[in-house]
């Protein structure tokens, strides 16, 4: 591999230690293959503001891998369904399928453009099992082919956790859960939004503070146990979650 990623790739090594995941050399290379089409295409459409290497190792590819810290390790191992909400440029979908080829995965994002670049990514590292959706999550949550059809659902989509949850819970099965990845201090956030997890068959079980690995990065961890059906009011027609979010 390019000598020029090799500080990265020693703090990868690092952080992969910390979290307690092994990869082979080739998931290693589909990394560093996936960072590669990531600053590429940036050069053409925003993905991004993150481009050096050193940091998408620690504030996209760490940071997404580190839902080991509250979701079991062996449950990745097994071939669970995922869907990651507001994937963006794959985050934190494409990192877990690539450290844990056996997981299910769909992302969902409303901009075709990154579906499309996803598409791309997938067919390059020879990713399988990838089912990748152009549409709004108030949408698909109402579809049975994908409502409370998840084990796991994942966020990194950066909006109000009462929205999040309205888009995200709907596609959770019953005792299943939703993990949000927030930014630094978010404890007014969590308590402002129980109520609204409440009313869609959620309760908020966890909420880890931790640093990413080999950075003195501050993140949080939301785990969301879907304890009940979420009724069907919910989600609500495509943009009010985000305009009116529960309470």
């Amino acid at each position: 591999m390019n000598e020029m990623y090799n500080n990265g790739l020693l703090n990868f090594e690092n952080g992969l230690k910390e979290l307690h995941i092994d990869l082979s050399d080739t998931q290693k290379k589909q990394f560093v293959d996936f960072y590669e089409m990531l600053v590429e295409k940036n050069k053409v459409m925003n993905l991004t503001a993150i481009t050096e290497f050193e940091e998408v190792i620690v504030k996209h590819f760490l940071d997404s891998l580190a839902i080991v810290k509250v979701l079991p390790k062996d449950m990745f191992k097994s071939d669970i369904r995922i869907i990651d909400i507001g994937t963006g440029a794959g985050f934190p979908g494409i990192p877990l399928k690539i450290a844990f080829p056996n997981i299910k995965i769909t992302l969902l994002d409303s901009l075709n453009k990154r579906i499309n670049f996803l598409k791309e990514v997938c067919e390059d590292l020879k990713l399988e099992n990838v089912e990748l959706i152009h549409g709004r999550s108030e949408d698909f949550g109402r579809n049975p082919q994908y409502r409370e059809k998840y084990a796991v659902c994942v966020s990194r989509a950066v909006a109000n956790l009462a929205t999040l949850s309205e888009f995200c819970l709907p596609f959770v099965e019953v005792e299943g859960s939703f993990i949000s990845y927030k930014a630094g201090d978010c404890g007014e956030e969590v308590k402002e939004s129980a109520r609204a997890v409440d009313k869609l068959g959620g309760i908020i079980e966890k909420n880890i503070e931790y640093t990413v690995p080999t950075s003195d990065l501050n993140r949080v961890l939301l785990m969301i146990k879907k304890e009940r059906a979420t009724p069907k009011a919910y989600p609500r027609k495509a943009g009010t979650p985000s305009k009116e979010p529960l309470k």
